[in-house]
């Protein structure tokens, strides 16, 4: 077990105030927290190493034992895993639980789920319920008491699937699942604009609680079903829009279906190419919590051929090329 440099971790100095630990620690955590970056193992490790540096950092008492640890913590966990107190730890015999903050299991669940968080080192030094007592203890809320103890809930992860139509203007479903045995179905409002793999928390509908704590939470994952017309990319929409060879020549307009069911008129300049794009702005997916606030449209020109020529047509055709070569 190696020791943890938390100053490193948050990208401070040894002598950082209380205001910039802060500082630090939200803009960290809010690079690498898990909704801004689903399915991003390697963010979400950094996301619970910014919360377990900041768990002692931003701790006074747990810093202050922190920094008295130094290079002494091998010495700790070797005398700390044999239940006895290391010589010359001073304040150490603290973790008893003299005024230590010590996350719960509840807490613990409520940021991160059902795995701890923490590395062995936070759970060697910060988490003991007594010294050599061990972190499990700690997260029963101490020996013998598991029982009686009020437990929140533990929280619900279920996979939704939607259409990009769904989605765009929100949705109510019914949801049925099995929790615990039996049967629950709850109706949950979609909020608009929500993307692939974002997940929608639905309060107390969770494990229910022991002891009067309170229930634990639903989260939603959100999969999105392909769409024929559209393809999405934030909130940003794109589709492909049939072009008349005649139209891309020449100039004029085109219809453009919008995922809202408006028709829009699309003006085509004279010798508009193949797959050149057009913007249609605020006509993309609405944006979560902006209200008002939409993507935009992307349309791309397909220019259509001729499969089959008229012998007027060919003629045309014919004529046109004569004037290319001469050119």
């Amino acid at each position: 077990m190696d020791f943890k440099d938390y100053y490193s971790t948050l990208g401070v100095s040894k002598t950082a105030t209380d205001k910039e630990l802060k500082q630090a620690f939200r803009k960290l955590a809010r690079k690498y927290h898990p909704d801004v970056n689903p399915g991003d193992k390697s963010a979400e490790a950094k996301f619970k190493e910014v919360n377990e540096a900041y768990e002692v950092l931003g701790d006074p008492e747990k810093r202050k034992k922190y920094d008295e640890l130094g290079a002494n913590w091998r010495l700790y966990e070797q005398q700390a895993a044999g239940g006895a107190r290391p010589a010359g730890a001073g304040g150490f015999g603290g973790f008893s639980g003299g005024g230590v903050h010590t996350m719960t299991e509840e807490e613990m669940r409520e940021m991160f789920g059902e795995d701890s968080p923490f590395s062995d080192f936070f759970q060697t030094f910060f988490g003991g319920a007594t010294v050599g007592g061990g972190f499990e203890d700690a997260r029963r809320g101490g020996r013998g008491n598991a029982r009686n103890r009020a437990r929140k809930g533990r929280d619900v992860e279920q996979e939704i699937e939607l259409s990009l139509d769904d989605v765009y203007g929100g949705v109510t479903r019914r949801l049925m699942f099995t929790l615990g045995g039996q049967n629950r179905s709850v109706d949950v409002r979609i909020p608009a604009g929500v993307g692939d793999g974002s997940r929608v928390r639905i309060a107390g509908e969770g494990e229910p609680g022991t002891g009067g704590a309170p229930n634990g939470d639903l989260y939603l994952r959100i999969r999105l079903t392909p769409n024929a017309t559209f393809e999405r990319k934030g909130q940003d929409l794109y589709v492909r829009v049939p072009i008349p060879l005649t139209t891309a020549v020449l100039g004029g307009e085109a219809e453009v279906r919008t995922l809202a069911g408006k028709s829009l008129r699309l003006k085509i300049p004279p010798t508009t190419q193949h797959g050149q794009m057009f913007r249609l702005k605020g006509h993309g997916m609405p944006v979560p919590g902006k209200a008002g606030e939409h993507g935009d449209l992307y349309a791309t020109a397909d220019v259509q051929l001729p499969r089959q020529l008229t012998p007027e047509q060919r003629s045309h055709f014919e004529a046109l090329q004569k004037l290319e070569r001469a050119s």
